[in-house]
């Protein structure tokens, strides 16, 4: 390696005459007579919903049929999500994605997932071989679908996709940083840190998770309430049974074998993002000695890993090109970024064998001790459990994998790699993280905030851990979940709905007063004065609340919007939450007073009148299966009334990517949700954005819009005498 380089990362180029086979691989004899004999063991019963129940003989047989049922719905998003997972994106996108590839392969190596399936124990490898059986056997039966990459399914691939949270913590790392540092022909010192955004946080990803204990539901039973807030459309609805006392019904991640957050005949779980400091960055110092690199650490130095990548991508001509990239690891984990002249190193969870053994069997837990096991396999990385059970348990786990620190450092922040006290010292147990079991005010509410306020007064205290153990502050969402469980009983799953439901915009309790100061400090007569009286008049009347037919929801947000955009970026340089941020005297008076002009002349503008009901601009359209999803205001669509999680909407509904029309197509937020009661018998309520099927011809592609939209929930066919009533389709795979 020359002493004097300028590259740091070295690139080859090359290219191949053709584009990967898409074809599917001929299919022997013998893998169809055994995939159709595991068929034979298998049965899909089809509800009016285009749920699917999947019915086998053994948990591989289960796993066989929900893997086919799931390529029924939506094959392009099945394996889109392992495209993305195994860093294979470019090889259908083209060479913009290469970088987004490179990023996930510094985590996910084939020939490593390869050995981990084969040194897995017996019962995981047979559900791994039906997970790509049951996909394969689609393919093999469906030859008309063409898929993009992956014509043949290995059982290795479901490690690389193997619990909720992998993928996101990798997805962390910010990726034009990351490209910066590997895509730049300069030293690393010289590399940029990317501009600071301003505006709002897109609509927020995460979740509630609600619980409430038999003392205070009308019926003596747990209840809970399992409401992600996710992009629509990415995770079905499905229940999935089998002889040997599997029974989960839930929400799926396409591609996954296991119901991600749902229930079974005993207890259920809802997973909320936001737990504790799970990923830290370390600095690097590197010395660049005899032509080799080496970085600091504890009074000497050590050689940087150097890994070269090799990265196929498509060609605009259709052909294949590729990039081989040299990345770089020290001890505590892959390069991905410059820092003041450092290098910075990432290290997070990395454990996909444990974490798909935690994933699956948490699905088969008979009681909280059963649950609580699985949850020793400390494995779900970025998430908060919300739990409740027939037993009459709730239960709040705040994160599962929680690395052990010097409290005397800001885990918030890099941190100096050289120094052998920033060392992880293991996990957390269970035990000694943030938890609440049996709260004797009777609930539980995350919604992903902090865990002191998750049970009111009986809450876990902030000064009994360490801060990397939380590192979110309270929200809106939560100070709203707050007020609708505080003190109150009776519940009922309808109850427990509509509370979930509430209208309360709670982030303009704190907003508006300082907007009303600011009008009410001008003097008498003043041109602003006069020109904003009738709109801050009718925010003084608002009630806070959103509806379909409410003026105030759509000047307020409209209002909060531009005012966002005005002093976003400080609130980002300070560390604060934008909407945190916009209640402080930081922001000015004249701030305030100009967002209000600059929104109702943008609702003028666009429809005609700064007085518009929020239902005619607040819509849910699904025009096409394609999963970044495109809107259209001459096209019909569904009036809703919920609005953003910014402004504290327990039913969040937002619009995730930057809206190219004049009305708010919602992407993001309320999708799978479903309200479970842990009687003798389960009984339940759900609903789905749009439905169950990706297909735009399929008669289940948007039959719960309109449903979804009046917050109207279907009733949950969990056994089977209730499918055999409300039976759409009863088949094995293959027919």
């Amino acid at each position: 390696m020359p002493a004097r380089r300028a590259l740091f990362a070295a690139i080859a180029c090359g290219a191949v005459a053709a584009p990967p086979v898409l074809a599917a691989p001929a299919v022997s004899v013998t893998d169809m007579a055994r995939w159709q004999a595991q068929a034979a063991h298998v049965s899909i019963a089809r509800d009016t919903w285009g749920v699917p129940h999947v019915t086998g003989k053994t948990d591989a047989d289960a796993v066989f049929g929900l893997m086919y049922a799931q390529a029924e719905d939506d094959f392009p998003r099945v394996e889109l999500n392992y495209i993305n997972a195994m860093g294979r994106l470019a090889e259908v996108e083209g060479e913009r994605e290469l970088y987004r590839d490179l990023r996930m392969k510094l985590f996910i190596d084939p020939l490593e997932l390869q050995a981990q399936y084969r040194a897995s124990p017996p019962w995981l490898r047979k559900l791994m071989d039906a997970f790509a059986d049951g996909l394969n056997f689609y393919l093999a039966t469906h030859p008309h679908v063409k898929p993009r990459l992956i014509a043949h399914f290995e059982p290795w691939m479901a490690l690389s996709f193997s619990e909720g949270s992998i993928g996101g913590d990798i997805e962390s790392i910010n990726l034009a940083q990351f490209e910066a540092f590997y895509g730049q022909q300069a030293r690393p010192a010289t590399v940029a840190l990317a501009s600071v955004e301003t505006g709002l946080e897109p609509e927020p990803s995460g979740s509630n998770g609600f619980a409430i204990a038999p003392a205070i539901t009308k019926n003596g039973h747990a209840l809970l309430m399992i409401n992600p807030h996710t992009s629509f459309y990415f995770r079905p609805e499905v229940q999935v049974t089998s002889g040997e006392g599997l029974n989960a019904y839930g929400a799926v991640t396409w591609g996954q074998f296991f119901v991600y957050q749902g229930f079974n005949d005993r207890l259920g779980w809802m997973h909320t993002s936001g737990g504790g400091d799970v990923i830290d960055e370390y600095l690097e110092s590197i010395v660049d000695k005899d032509g080799a690199w080496f970085y600091r650490y504890d009074g000497g130095l050590r050689a940087l890993k150097s890994v070269p990548i090799t990265l196929p991508y498509k060609l605009a001509n259709g052909g294949m090109g590729s990039k081989t990239i040299t990345v770089y690891y020290s001890h505590h984990g892959p390069i991905v970024r410059a820092l003041d002249g450092k290098w910075v190193a990432v290290r997070l969870m990395n454990e996909p064998l444990k974490a798909l053994t935690q994933s699956y069997t948490r699905t088969k837990a008979r009681d909280y001790a059963a649950f609580y096991k699985t949850m020793e396999l400390r494995t779900n990385s970025s998430n908060n459990t919300v739990y409740a059970d027939a037993d009459g348990n709730i239960a709040y786990f705040h994160g599962n994998f929680i690395p052990v620190r010097d409290p005397r450092f800001n885990w918030k922040q890099p941190i100096d790699g050289s120094d052998p006290a920033t060392e992880w010292k293991g996990l957390h147990t269970v035990a000694q993280t943030i938890t609440l079991f049996n709260p004797k005010n009777g609930w539980i509410q995350n919604t992903n905030n902090w865990p002191y306020s998750a049970a009111g007064a009986n809450s876990p205290r902030q000064h009994d851990y360490p801060a990397y153990m939380s590192v979110y502050g309270e929200n809106a969402r939560g100070l709203h979940a707050v007020k609708v469980f505080q003190n109150k009983t009776g519940f009922t799953l309808d109850s427990l709905i509509a509370a979930s439901y509430d209208s309360e915009l709670t982030a303009f309790e704190a907003l508006l007063p300082p907007l009303f100061a600011a009008y009410d400090a001008l003097p008498a007569g003043d041109a602003q004065q006069l020109a904003l009286a009738d709109k801050v008049a009718l925010l003084r009347a608002w009630d806070w609340c959103y509806s379909l037919t409410s003026t105030a929801t759509s000047l307020a947000v409209f209002w909060g919007q531009e005012l966002a955009e005005l002093a976003g970026k400080q609130a980002r340089e300070q560390g604060v939450p934008v909407v945190d941020f916009l209640a402080t005297e930081k922001v000015t008076a004249a701030q305030r007073l100009a967002a209000l002009a600059t929104a109702a002349d943008k609702l003028q503008r666009d429809f005609g009148n700064w007085q518009t009901p929020w239902g005619e601009i607040n819509r849910f359209q699904r025009l096409t299966g394609d999963v970044v999803q495109p809107f259209d205001d001459a096209q019909a669509s569904l009036p809703v009334p919920y609005a953003s999680g910014n402004w504290g909407a327990l039913a969040a509904y937002g619009q995730s990517s930057k809206s190219t029309t004049r009305r708010i197509y919602g992407e993001r937020g309320n999708s799978f949700v479903a309200a479970v009661e842990f009687g003798p018998r389960i009984k339940a309520k759900s609903i789905l954005a749009g439905g169950q099927s990706g297909d735009p011809t399929s008669p289940h592609f948007k039959d719960q819009a309109a449903m979804y939209a009046r917050g109207e929930f279907k009733e949950v066919l969990f056994y089977p005498e209730d499918v055999a009533k409300h039976l759409e389709r009863r088949y094995r795979p293959g027919e």
